[in-house]
């Protein structure tokens, strides 16, 4: 790795080249161009690294970024625009603004579960914000990664983004210990990112983690189960499970719950037929190491549709599993992957139970028309964000914040909120001098006292 060409965006940056508005929407209109010219080589990139079927690559990957781009296109200039704030009589006369800056030199490293998305996604928020990028795609997707270095490489000069690749474990430790990043934008695991924040404390680097954890769906008895166990079937099986705001389990009512079993194997057989692994709308476990932490969860209950799997394929059959152990490790560790753990509940205490056992998700799901229930789900049940009566939709609209909260993550993305999180909002005070009352000055009397405690 060569920290020279790292170093040298500080100093493109402190140029100012990255600051005019002009500039951001070339580059952002030339990445959008970029990503649909190649838009079929990174199809087929991520279906050789993971077997990632056709319409999930676009909808999950290329589209979203698409989205992404239009957007800041579309409100790059009003995001710029500095914020006028009402000044309070006691620092008058003067007015006061806010202005969104950029904060200088960024870090983005990105996973592999959406190698795309989850890389470029933030960078064009990054790009908007006006700064200059270092992207670490994951590894564990070759294809994709190479794939994407060529895009950003058409795309940017160097001197504005540079991609950097290679085993994360040891580039990104020789990174922040050779550079001192303005920010640091992580999505992964919760382990990965306590090491990044004890690599950025020395330095103090703000990081911002998007992480994980298990995400639970609640099935009331008041749901449509036929819709409940298609929908929750959908979010598990999506990208093979390995989706950070999947459901992880399915906590179903007991009143329900035969039903819900019948209509989620039926729901599995129509997405995928009688045997998955021929279907081309399944993707794989990433890589063996994947496969290896995935397959023991098999073996933790009672197992009511799928269970087989091929090592050689990275292939996990879609899986629901029923008469797990409260203490499995299969309802303690995030899976990430095809299989669907189903407890039963009865009373609302024991919802409350489960989901205490295990640390604040980043999504929670919740399926049923009862409002009383839903105004308690939303009260009681803390997670980084919600969806009722579907799953995983939180995500497709820019107009939410998006992040987690406890050891789910730290900081809010998409949209305008990664504009702002890759800005810095400079408060600005323009006082007069055509006025001059001197109020605030000694000597203190006892008319500026009593002047002072009127106006504050």
């Amino acid at each position: 790795m060569d920290m020279d060409r790292i170093h040298a965006l500080r100093s493109s940056f402190e140029s100012g080249i990255t600051r005019d508005m002009a500039m951001r929407r070339t580059a952002l209109k030339r990445l959008r161009a970029a990503l649909l010219r190649h838009e079929e080589a990174l199809i087929a990139a991520m279906h050789t690294d993971m077997r990632k079927p056709r319409f999930e690559a676009y909808l999950s990957d290329i589209g979203l970024v698409l989205q992404t781009i239009d957007e800041a296109l579309g409100h790059l200039s009003e995001w710029m625009t500095p914020t006028q704030v009402p000044t309070p009589l006691a620092i008058q006369v003067a007015e006061s603004s806010v202005h969104k800056e950029p904060l200088g030199v960024v870090l983005i490293i990105a996973p592999w579960n959406y190698p795309v998305l989850l890389l470029l996604s933030p960078l064009v928020g990054a790009i908007a914000a006006g700064n200059c990028v270092v992207l670490k795609p994951s590894e564990a997707v070759p294809a994709t990664a190479a794939m994407v270095e060529r895009i950003i490489t058409e795309v940017f000069d160097p001197a504005q983004v540079q991609v950097v690749q290679g085993e994360g474990h040891t580039v990104v430790p020789t990174l922040m210990h050779g550079f001192r990043f303005d920010h640091v934008f992580f999505t992964g695991s919760p382990a990965v990112g306590k090491s990044l924040l004890a690599l950025a404390a020395p330095q103090l680097v703000p990081v911002t983690l998007e992480l994980g954890g298990k995400s639970p769906a609640v099935v009331d008895r008041s749901a449509n189960v036929r819709i409940a166990a298609k929908r929750i079937a959908w979010s598990k099986y999506f990208n093979a499970g390995q989706t950070c705001i999947a459901t992880d389990h399915a906590l179903v009512h007991t009143a329900v719950l035969d039903e819900f079993v019948d209509r989620y194997v039926l729901s599995v057989k129509r997405m995928y037929g009688e045997d998955p692994q021929r279907s081309p709308h399944y993707a794989r476990m990433v890589n063996e190491r994947r496969f290896a932490a995935v397959r023991p969860y098999l073996d933790q209950g009672r197992v009511v549709i799928g269970g087989q799997h091929e090592l050689a394929d990275r292939y996990i059959a879609p899986t629901l599993l029923l008469d797990v152990p409260p203490d499995a490790s299969v309802l303690r560790e995030e899976i990430f992957g095809p299989v669907l753990p189903v407890i039963p509940w009865t009373e609302r205490e024991e919802v409350m139970a489960v989901l205490r056992s295990n640390p604040v998700p980043l999504a929670s799901y919740l399926f049923g028309t009862d409002k009383d229930m839903q105004r308690w789900f939303l009260e009681r049940i803390l997670s980084g964000s919600t969806c009722i009566n579907h799953c995983m939709l939180q995500f497709g609209n820019s107009g939410l914040p998006f992040g987690g909260v406890g050891t789910s993550g730290m900081g809010r993305y998409h949209g305008r909120y990664t504009f702002d999180l890759f800005s810095h909002h400079r408060s600005v005070v323009r006082a007069s001098t055509l006025v001059d009352h001197g109020l605030q000055e000694p000597p203190y009397t006892a008319l500026k006292e009593r002047i002072l405690r009127t106006v504050l």
